[in-house]
């Protein structure tokens, strides 16, 4: 059985698959492969988390923050900046859906947005980093298991 980190993520993944901007060009990965075909397109994935033991004994329930990262990357000459708030508007209405992440979690919330550019001659891509923190709970020792 997978983490709940994981199964969360996946939960992201599919959520964000099929926007009307990116499509089905979505990457579950910290290096995403900018290329004309996969632009305007998506990068997942989990940055850090805490946790706080909110239980004491031998059960123990383990509150944690996973903060989890949607790069948005476009390509272009114009519009960069109108293309990153379309893609991050369709990402925050498809993630407000479903605050549980499939019952996974107890909320998402999105809670930072930073958006910049490469300016490389031959091929100008804008990207954007939206930060979203999600809030679980588990019981110590059983990770794969949302409580």
């Amino acid at each position: 059985m997978a983490h709940v980190r994981k199964l969360i993520r996946d939960n992201i993944e599919s959520t964000l698959t099929g926007l009307t901007t990116t499509g089905s060009k979505v990457f579950v990965t910290r290096v995403y492969p900018i290329s004309a075909g996969s632009l305007p397109g998506l990068a997942i994935y989990t940055r850090s988390e805490t946790s706080d033991y909110i239980t004491i004994g031998s059960s123990r329930s383990v509150d944690r923050s996973l903060t989890v990262t949607v790069e948005a990357y476009v390509q272009g000459t114009t519009g960069y900046d109108d293309q990153i708030d379309q893609i991050a508007s369709e990402v925050e209405a498809a993630l407000a859906i479903d605050v549980t992440r499939g019952g996974y979690a107890k909320d998402t919330r999105i809670t930072a947005f930073d958006a910049d550019y490469s300016a490389d001659p031959d091929q100008p891509v804008a990207y954007a980093s939206i930060t979203i923190e999600v809030d679980y709970v588990t019981i110590d020792g059983i990770p794969e298991v949302a409580a």
